[in-house]
């Protein structure tokens, strides 16, 4: 929090209130003084009292006027620079869905462990976060356009079923895509998931399109391409702090796109992309469709992406490893450092000091104040 300032600073004035009140309190003191010496020597009451009792009777007042003074603070709009999670952001979640997530190194599989650490993250985000979820195999699909409803993201991602290879580069794609619909990114011409490729996400209630496979390919027709309404002027690395990409795969790029050349779009647009990756680079063997195959982690390519766009780059072994990044990344995605208003704190801490004050003096001398 940074140096407190005031949306309404000729409200300021009515501080000038707090010494009046000092200076009446300390003339009713004076007054009760002289009352008192008429009726008992001083040292008798003295040691009536004690230096304890003395102490005490002016703890009330003086969290009464500390609490005035923070309601009166309250009235002119306090205001601090503050960083908080931005309003306006969204989070893609580009999630690799290749035969590979069923490897079983993390239970029970590596997809189910992905699914289960994803929900818990959605959970954490600020509501006014949108979320948005693709999927990527050979090819990459929109599941889930970027919403507020945390139903809607769960349920997309309980219908992610696991196909054949991993196009990295398309998923990134896709995901900038969604962010910037009208931007120019050739992410190929055999579409989406259930398009050519004959790729099925598993049903249930979608975004639209793909027949109904709960999800949408962005993917060109290989027609003439649209230009973007506006022309692309390059942003620098990680300035756009409205979106981000959490890239999560397991294995190496075996078709689409070059995903460090989809990565610096990214850049250009100054989105940053956080690659967390599963497994480890020796690799496993999976058996999927009835073929074994060893599927290890490109890590030099992962690192690349996320040092392109100013990102991060993150190594899950197991799944308690892939739930504690995904912690961590609460912590590092969109954040607005800006001016805004904590009236609410005054308040709260006057209404505290008052409580206090009236407790006090109701415990120790039997009245309020």
């Amino acid at each position: 929090m940074g140096v407190i300032s005031f949306f309404w600073m000729d409200m300021l004035w009515l501080l000038a209130v707090v010494p009046l009140l000092v200076a009446l309190y300390l003339i009713l003191l004076r007054r009760k003084k002289k009352l008192a010496l008429r009726y008992a020597n001083l040292s008798m009451v003295r040691q009536a009292m004690g230096a304890g009792a003395t102490f005490r009777r002016h703890v009330p007042p003086l969290l009464f006027l500390i609490a005035l003074t923070l309601m009166i603070a309250a009235v002119a709009r306090p205001a601090a620079v503050i960083t908080l999670p931005s309003q306006r952001s969204t989070v893609i979640m580009a999630m690799d869905v290749s035969g590979s997530m069923l490897a079983t190194d993390l239970q029970p599989d590596r997809l189910q462990a992905a699914k289960a650490a994803a929900k818990s993250f959605i959970e954490e985000q600020p509501r006014d976060v949108r979320i948005g979820v693709v999927a990527f195999a050979a090819s990459a699909l929109l599941v889930q356009a970027p919403t507020f409803v945390r139903e809607d993201l769960f349920a997309a991602i309980d219908r992610l079923a696991t196909q054949r290879a991993t196009a990295v580069g398309s998923g990134i794609l896709v995901s900038l895509k969604t962010l910037f619909p009208d931007g120019d990114f050739d992410i190929g011409g055999r579409g989406g998931f259930g398009g050519a490729n004959g790729m099925n996400m598993g049903g249930g209630r979608g975004a639209g399109g793909a027949g109904g496979l709960g999800g949408m390919p962005l993917g060109g027709d290989g027609g003439p391409k649209k230009e973007e309404k506006t022309p692309f002027t390059p942003v620098p690395a990680g300035s756009n702090g409205n979106a981000v990409v959490i890239l999560l795969t397991d294995g190496q790029a075996t078709t689409g796109p070059d995903p460090v050349e989809a990565a610096k779009k990214a850049a250009e647009r100054g989105v940053r992309i956080f690659t967390v990756g599963l497994g480890s680079p020796e690799g496993t063997v999976v058996n999927f469709g009835g073929r074994s195959s060893r599927v290890q982690l490109d890590e030099e390519a992962l690192q690349k992406i996320a040092d392109t766009t100013h990102g991060s780059y993150f190594r899950a072994s197991t799944a308690n490893d892939l739930k504690t990044i995904y912690k961590g990344l609460n912590s590092q995605l969109i954040m607005e450092t800006k001016k805004t208003e904590i009236t609410a704190f005054f308040c709260a801490a006057a209404a505290v000091f008052a409580i206090l004050a009236a407790g006090l003096s109701l415990l120790w001398f039997n009245r309020i104040l």
